[in-house]
């Protein structure tokens, strides 16, 4: 239990405010609503119906079904379709995060990069909407 609580931290230093921030005002843009007032960027794409959205408006009808209420279980399935439609679309499984990253709200960057990957993918596919906005480059630590 040590190790995973260690490594958990490990995974909550990496996360980077500004690209998530940056990937939330892109699905924002493209999706045409805003994220729930108080919510955080993990517990708003929490149960997959804003990235189904998402998905959505990149290419219509990628995701015919969501669920929009149920338990847990139902939910997460929203995950599954999003991840389905994202690699659909193009884009590279290794690119795709975990649904428990998500979900559990085990690595929310990893989440953002796909989101950012998405939306580079997005132009290539030629999609006229919002841009997202370029990640900053990593700074170096001494």
């Amino acid at each position: 239990m040590a190790l995973d609580r260690e490594v958990q931290w490990k995974i909550s230093q990496k996360r980077d405010p500004e690209i998530e921030k940056q990937a939330q005002d892109w699905i924002e843009a493209v999706v045409g609503e805003k994220f729930p007032t108080g919510s955080s960027f993990g517990e708003a794409l929490k149960d997959g119906i804003i990235l189904c959205k998402l998905m959505n408006v990149l290419k219509p009808g990628s995701v015919t079904k969501m669920h929009t209420t149920g338990g847990p279980i139902k939910l997460r399935e929203n995950i599954g379709l999003f991840q389905t439609a994202a690699r659909a679309y193009g884009l590279d499984p290794s690119e795709v995060f975990q649904a428990v990253d998500l979900f559990d709200q085990q690595n929310l960057q990893q989440v953002a990069l796909c989101v950012h990957a998405l939306g580079r993918l997005a132009q290539k596919n030629n999609f006229s909407g919002p841009k997202i906005a370029t990640l900053k480059p990593p700074t170096i630590h001494d």
